[in-house]
């Protein structure tokens, strides 16, 4: 599968998770993808915690607002009813619980649901963004991923090596080949992606994963 294909299906199977009506927060990169495949009849409400709710899509070439940009700083549009406000408020509704999911990319995840996505010692990074408040403060925390780093090395580890965004928070992590549920009793391998075996996914992922009983396939 192409790295396209593959990141496309990501975004399909994450869109599944959401009901109509809830508060997401995208991160940047692949996350964003998510709001442009929600099944039919679902409307989430995004917020960006640079400070407004009601994102819409991105804006057409020659119609961006040079003062409308997302967290990513990427020139973004707004719906109906949106509302802005100063950082204090918007990181006030993610602290407080309002924020009913959040989708983030990842360097490493493990087995105990800790998620290390921020920073690699030694490489220039602009810093964490809101990333260690999301994950702590949104209801449910999902994980967008390649299965594999571009040197073909696993990111579901038995323990992650990079420094920690948050401990013990991941709910689910959906890759190019599995979907796989955090839980108190280790992670369960829930569904794999077509032509994909087991075999595969298992030899691919450093962490212990438990196979379902009813295994599906992704369906998007």
């Amino acid at each position: 599968m192409s790295q396209d294909k593959g990141r496309e299906m990501i975004v399909k199977r994450i869109a599944k998770e959401f009901k109509d009506g809830d508060i997401v927060n995208l991160g940047i990169g692949m996350p964003t993808m998510v709001a442009n495949f929600l099944p039919e009849g679902v409307e989430i409400i995004l917020q960006s915690e640079n400070g407004f709710i009601g994102i819409g899509s991105a804006p057409r070439s020659g119609d961006e607002d040079k003062d409308l940009i997302n967290a990513g700083n990427q020139f973004a549009t707004v719906v109906p009813g949106a509302c802005f406000f100063d950082s204090a408020v918007s990181f006030g509704i993610i602290r407080g619980g309002h924020v009913d999911a959040t989708v983030l990319g990842t360097l490493e995840v493990d087995q105990e649901g800790n998620i290390a996505n921020y920073i690699i010692p030694g490489k220039m990074v602009p810093g964490m963004g809101g990333a260690m408040d999301l994950v702590v403060g949104a209801k449910r925390v999902i994980i967008a991923s390649e299965h594999v780093d571009k040197n073909g090395n696993p990111k579901i580890l038995k323990k992650c090596r990079l420094p920690l965004t948050a401990v013990k928070e991941a709910d689910l992590i959906v890759t190019d080949m599995a979907v796989i549920e955090c839980t108190s009793e280790g992670l369960i391998l829930k569904e794999i992606a077509p032509g994909i075996s087991v075999d595969d996914v298992l030899k691919n992922t450093e962490a212990e994963l438990i196979v379902a009983a009813d295994l599906k396939v992704i369906e998007v």
